[in-house]
């Protein structure tokens, strides 16, 4: 079988009844993208994560982000070694192929900065020293919703490093029923097998990168960035950064259905969880996740799809 679709079928015996958030994650990863899980706690978020990194044969470390987490506890710390008469630098979790930052927006904001220079260039500078990160190397971050108590919104140069921001949501009755009946999520994780390893994985992302868009299909991911420039609600539209991240999530998405080529219906998949995050709005009135939603639907429907 497919290594792609051996690992959505080992995740989807995990997360019952999010066959499409699943899929999602596996295109954002296979798209060489950092993915943002936002949802209410209990809904699967942190076992989604630990799915992942087991399936896809990754090292991986578990951060609990908290008001009074520091850079260094993720990064590392330089530690004078009497010894030796220098500086040795302790690496921190972030040196990891898959590093779960759980609860992401309790933390300061000055704790998730930290984060930013290793999302975007897979290295992170120390005392004036450059430190690469392992490869692949993806963050997966979960979050509350702002509202809740104890929270930070995530700065908008850190959102926009995120390629995807996901949602769970409430299993329906049948799912949540099997949820009862069945073991404990923990124990069935302990029980899971990866479907692929590392090198497997970079490969995937290299076909996905591969696969190919027609100038059409070009045309109409450039309108479609445009058009969340032009409504008037909408502050900040999409960057040229976001219709990049758009494209490599098509083709990954294109790659786990077994084309070789990008069809509009891959851009139109990808596209809630590419865009919702990254739009700013003229009012804060219009900044709730519903009203995110439906601005991503108008802006979808408003752009003609290329024959």
């Amino acid at each position: 079988m497919d290594p792609a679709r051996q690992a959505l079928r080992a995740l989807d015996s995990v997360l019952l009844g999010k066959a499409e958030a699943v899929r999602m994650c596996l295109a954002c990863l296979f798209a060489r993208g950092h993915l943002l899980i936002e949802d209410v706690p209990g809904v699967g978020k942190t076992t989604l994560a630990h799915a992942l990194a087991r399936v896809l044969g990754l090292s991986w470390q578990r951060v609990q982000f908290t008001s009074d987490l520091l850079p260094a506890d993720i990064i590392g710390v330089s530690i004078f070694d009497r010894a030796n008469q220098q500086f040795e630098f302790r690496k921190g979790p972030l040196f990891t192929q898959l590093l779960l930052a759980d609860e992401v927006n309790r933390a300061s904001p000055r704790t998730q900065s930290a984060l930013l220079e290793a999302m975007e260039e897979r290295q992170v500078s120390v005392d004036g020293v450059t430190h690469g990160l392992p490869e692949p190397f993806f963050v997966v971050a979960t979050q509350n919703p702002h509202e809740q108590l104890g929270t930070f919104a995530l700065p908008e140069s850190q959102l926009d490093r995120f390629l995807m921001r996901i949602e769970l949501g409430y299993p329906d009755s049948k799912h949540e029923r099997a949820l009862l009946a069945e073991p404990d999520r923990r124990t069935l994780l302990g029980a899971m097998s990866p479907a692929m390893d590392a090198v497997t994985l970079l490969a995937l992302q290299e076909r996905a990168q591969a696969v190919h868009a027609a100038p059409r299909l070009l045309d109409y991911v450039q309108s479609l960035v445009g058009a969340t420039r032009a409504r008037p609600e909408i502050s900040l539209g999409l960057s040229p950064r976001a219709a990049q991240g758009l494209l490599r999530a098509a083709r990954a998405w294109a790659l786990i259905d077994g084309r070789d080529s990008v069809i509009p219906d891959d851009v139109q998949s990808v596209w809630p969880a590419i865009a919702g995050h990254r739009l700013q709005f003229r009012e804060a009135a219009r900044a709730g996740a519903r009203e995110r939603r439906e601005a991503t639907r108008m802006v979808l429907e408003s752009v003609p799809v290329p024959a």
